[in-house]
């Protein structure tokens, strides 16, 4: 018998499987996949084509590290103002969110809120 938790990881991985189906970064638009577990985020700006990393940023950076929990609705603004800038910097403007099968709700939809605020389209 699968636990409760076990259960939700494994829906979770089958939401981000249906939605990685569709979406696919490129150079003019790559992909930003946001991750969130219990006490970080993280965020990437990925080309798919190329298999490469534009922009990353994430509560377990030492800087980010000295303004306390990770795991809070302030924490995922901060990373997504931050991935806004660091996109930004690299001359890319517009992207496609890859939510990685979480809900569109609390720290994803921050992380999102506040890369906009930074300038990125989606």
């Amino acid at each position: 018998m699968k636990t409760a938790a076990s259960q939700r990881h494994t829906g979770r991985l089958r939401r981000h499987r249906r939605v990685r189906k569709k979406i696919t970064g490129t150079a003019d638009r790559p992909r930003m996949a946001v991750y969130r577990s219990n006490k970080h985020i993280s965020v990437q700006v990925i080309n798919d084509l190329d298999g490469t990393t534009i922009a990353s940023a994430s509560t377990v950076e030492p800087e980010q590290r000295k303004h306390g929990s990770g795991a809070t609705v302030e924490a995922a603004t901060r990373i997504g103002k931050l991935i806004g800038q660091r996109t930004k910097a690299a001359g890319i403007t517009s992207v496609v969110y890859d939510r990685g099968g979480f809900l569109f709700h609390g720290r994803v939809a921050a992380a999102a809120d506040a890369a906009r605020e930074a300038g990125l389209e989606f």
